[in-house]
Order: C-alpha cells, then sequence, then structure tokens
C-alpha cells in the first residue's frame, strides 16, 4: 500500500507542473473579503422567489429519486447480466448536467429535463448498489423456505426483509445528493435554488448569496424531519402538483436527435445544405472530422480532466489524513471533534460545482478553483468515515500518549487500508466532477461540451460525452482492480456513508 501511495503522490507532482493553477484576478482578497461581509450581513427578507426555487429543488429531486429507484429496482435483478452491468455503469459515468445537456434538445429546458437528468445516472447508481446489497445479504432466512419456492416468494419472504433497512437508508442517503444534483440543474438555467445563486454571485449580491447556502444547509439537515418514509407517497403526489408540466413533447424530436442530431457532421451536411436531411457515408471526411475533433477537443480535454483528476485525488487524501484526527475522539475532546464535524458536514454538504463556483469567483478561471473544490468536498466525506473508523478502535492502555506518535504508530496503522479503499471509491467521482467543473471554465472536457452545446454541435458534444463516460468506466476499473490486488476492503463504501 505504501508503494502505490507513493506512485499516486509522484503522478500528482508531475501533473502539477502540467496544471495550470494561476491566479488571474486583480483583487482576489478584496472580494473575499466582501463574500466575509456577505456572510455577516445575510439578506434573506430580498431574496426574490427562493420559495418557489426551493420547492423546485426539492421536487425535481424527489421525483427524480423515485423514477430512479424503480428503474435501479429492475436493473439490479438482472445485473448479473455483463451487458447490464455495462449499461448502468455508462449511465452512472456520466454527470447529471451533461445529461441535462443530452435532454435539453430533446425535451426543452424544463422540469422533465431537469428530472431525467437526476433519474437516469441515478438509476445506475442503485441498480449496482441494491444488487449489492442483494448478493451480501444473510442467506439463512432461504432455509426457512419450501424448496420449491419461486423466485419471486424467495426474494420477498426471504431477501426483502433483511435488506429492506438497508435500501431505506441507502436510499434516503442519496435523495440528500439527489438534492444537491437538483440545486446545480439551476446553474444551466432550471428554476431550482443554484439558478439563484449563480445570479447573485454573478452580481456581487453575497448577502442574497450566502441567504441561499444557509437556506440549502437548512434543507439538507432537516430531510430526517420532513422526508419519512411514511410521507414520502404524500410528498410525490404534491411534487408532481406542483411541478410544471407546461412542455412541447415531440416523438420527432427524439428520433431526430438520435438519428440525425449526433451524427457527425460529414454525414449530414450535404442533407442539411440541400434542405432535405438525407444522410450519406462519406468514410474519409468522417474519419478527418473525427481525427480533427479527438485533436483540437477530445485530447487536450481528457488530458486536462486526468490532470485536474490525480492532482484533485492525492490532495483529498492529504486533506482527509491531515482533518481527521482533529474529528476522532481517539485523539481530541468532543468540543473540538463537533467543531470539526460541523466544519466537515458543511464542505461535504455543499456542492464542489457550487464551492468551485466561489473560488473561481476569487481567483479566476483556473485549475486552482477546481482542485480546492474536489478536495474540500471530497476529502471532508473521507475524513468524516475515516475519524468514524478511528472511533471505534479501542487503544491499547499502554498506547502511544503524544497525539502524533498516536496517529503514527497505533491508528494510522489499523485504518490505513480502509482509508485508501474510500479513496478509491471517490477516484470515479472526482473524475466525472472533473469533468464537469470545465462548464466553469477550466478547460476540462465539460468545457469543450459547454461550448459544443452552445454553438449547437451536438455531434461534437455527443462524441466528448461518451468520451468522458468511458474514461470514467476506465477509472472504475482501474480501481477495483487495485483493491482487489492490495486486498484492500471496503467493498460497501456507498453505504457506509
Amino acid at each position: 500500500m505504501a508503494r502505490i501511495s507513493l506512485s499516486f503522490i509522484f503522478i500528482a507532482l508531475l501533473a502539477l507542473v502540467a496544471a495550470d493553477i494561476s491566479i488571474t484576478t486583480l483583487d482576489p482578497w478584496g472580494e473575499l473579503g466582501k463574500i466575509g461581509l456577505g456572510l455577516l450581513t445575510t439578506d434573506l427578507l430580498s431574496l426574490p422567489d427562493f420559495g418557489s426555487a426551493i420547492l423546485n429543488t426539492i421536487s425535481f429531486a424527489l421525483l427524480g429519486i423515485s423514477i430512479a429507484v424503480v428503474l435501479g429496482s429492475l436493473l439490479s435483478l438482472v445485473y448479473e447480466l455483463m451487458i447490464v452491468r455495462l449499461f448502468c455503469s455508462f449511465i452512472r459515468s456520466i454527470h447529471e448536467l451533461f445529461w441535462a445537456f443530452i435532454f435539453m434538445p430533446l425535451v426543452g429546458l424544463n422540469s422533465l429535463c431537469g428530472i431525467l437528468a437526476i433519474a437516469i445516472p441515478y438509476s445506475g447508481i442503485f441498480a449496482k448498489v441494491y444488487a449489492e446489497i442483494r448478493q451480501e445479504s444473510d442467506r439463512q432466512p432461504y432455509e426457512a423456505l419450501p424448496p420449491d419456492s419461486s423466485r419471486l416468494s424467495s426474494f420477498l419472504f426471504a431477501t426483502l426483509p433483511v435488506i429492506y433497512r438497508d435500501l431505506k437508508n441507502y436510499t434516503s442517503y442519496r435523495f440528500e445528493c439527489a438534492l444537491r444534483s437538483s440545486a446545480i440543474l439551476g446553474f444551466i438555467g432550471l428554476p431550482t435554488l443554484g439558478y439563484h445563486l449563480e445570479t447573485a454571485f454573478r452580481e456581487g449580491l453575497y448577502s442574497q448569496a450566502t441567504a441561499l447556502l444557509y437556506i440549502f444547509y437548512l434543507l439538507i439537515a432537516s430531510i430526517h424531519l420532513w422526508a419519512r418514509a411514511r410521507f414520502i407517497f404524500v410528498l410525490i403526489v404534491a411534487a408532481c402538483w406542483y411541478t410544471s408540466w407546461d412542455m412541447t413533447f415531440s416523438s420527432q424530436n427524439i428520433i431526430r436527435f438520435f438519428t440525425y442530431d449526433i451524427l457527425p457532421w460529414p454525414m449530414k451536411a450535404d442533407g442539411y445544405y440541400a434542405g432535405t436531411l438525407a444522410i450519406t457515408f462519406p468514410i474519409a471526411e468522417t474519419f478527418q472530422w473525427a481525427v480533427h475533433v479527438l485533436k483540437t477537443q477530445v485530447l487536450p480535454g481528457a488530458w486536462n480532466t486526468l490532470v485536474l483528476t490525480q492532482i484533485a485525488l492525492v490532495c483529498t487524501g492529504l486533506f482527509a489524513l491531515l482533518s481527521f484526527p482533529f474529528a476522532s475522539t481517539a485523539f481530541y475532546r468532543r468540543r473540538t471533534t463537533w467543531f470539526m464535524h460541523t466544519l466537515l458536514i458543511v464542505c461535504r454538504t455543499t456542492p464542489e460545482y457550487i464551492i468551485a463556483y466561489i473560488f473561481l469567483t476569487l481567483w479566476g478561471p483556473s485549475m486552482l478553483p477546481a482542485i480546492v473544490a474536489l478536495f474540500l468536498h471530497n476529502g471532508a466525506i473521507l475524513s468524516y468515515l475515516t475519524a468514524r473508523n478511528s472511533n471505534q478502535m479501542e487503544i491499547p492502555f499502554d498506547g502511544p500518549i503524544s497525539r502524533i506518535d498516536r496517529f503514527c504508530y497505533e491508528v494510522l496503522p489499523r485504518c490505513y487500508g480502509q482509508f485508501l479503499a474510500f479513496l478509491f471509491y471517490r477516484w470515479e467521482i472526482i473524475m466525472r466532477e472533473s469533468a464537469i467543473l470545465g462548464i466553469l471554465g477550466v478547460t476540462t472536457l465539460g468545457y469543450y461540451v459547454d461550448n459544443a452545446i452552445s454553438n449547437d454541435h451536438l455531434d461534437v458534444a455527443a462524441l466528448i460525452i461518451v468520451v468522458t463516460a468511458l474514461l470514467t468506466m476506465a477509472i472504475d476499473r482501474i480501481s477495483n482492480s487495485l483493491r482487489k490486488r492490495y486486498k484492500i476492503s471496503g467493498v460497501r463504501f456507498e453505504q457506509a456513508r
């Protein structure tokens, strides 16, 4: 494990040489002071339509997650099939914002776009985790069933009662994630909290921006009060009633999108200029188009995405290792751990996209805001989990007395394997997030997707999104191989959160 850790640090140092981490704003400290002042002078009363933004954020998340639960449950029943695993891996490798970009030309920028952008990737996530929970469940109840029990009866009477609590807890956690996803969908124009947050930051209205952040934290912190399982159907009905379904939906748009819009430009150029929308198959021109897109957009975007991912991954690990002792009762008293836990909750509750946007306002468009946002958000999650692991350790009565010795010789050696497993699990997610942060101006794959969408080059956008998904799947594959090779535990990381 030491060798793999040092290898990742070495790669991150090399990536740091190639990374753009410049600060381009003229007065970052002055802007930071204004944001700090906004934190102290929160202005709730002047927020325009924040009530509808909150309700839209909740309804998009609730309806999206409801669809995902249904689809994910069905897919989990046949998750053993290779084609299903690949399909689920592919759809969850594409970020919600990219899915929104895909659905925009199909259904328009409306409620359905936001709901589907959450539902599709979450279906893939639910399918994987639900299947893992089912496979790892206690098999003893099967022994009580009659030998000729059907597969459905076995599931309903022997499996579901055993795994119901795990399914419920995990779905509840994912609903919190869906609220974060729903909020950041506002950054591309959907009427959720992110829309008002982006407007407030762009116009320098930091008192309003911090008020929106406080509202978001309150929304997340109060989930256990208003999103209870017994009320869930009432909430879903209320969300359906509140959601605006006023949209133009055309099957012709869908057919045209998949059979024409995303095809390479050389295949449709002649038909476009002739006004017939006919498709041709010029192999040489299509090959040249693909090479041109690869050289000018895909490869630079992929390189920058990987550079950002590797730096952010190592920074995430270092941040978690340095911060978790302050949240652990193995090192500090409850007052210190409570304060650290509060900071960690704020960092992991705030979507990395919003953190990156704030630092981008301070430092300008480079990889630096993205790196900080990624390691703060992901590092806070890892720090919380590692601190929780260390809290469960029994420190010998003759163990090291000083905190540094206890950290180096007692706690870290015992929790490092689990920590590394958690970090590798975040690798795929950091990769997804690195790509999407390009929308903010960092030249990762998201930057080129955003440009292609803005210029109505859907063929280029589709190609880059597919490459992004394949890269994420490759990272996930490597991560799985490393965990198996080094026999690092932590398979049910998603449940641990």
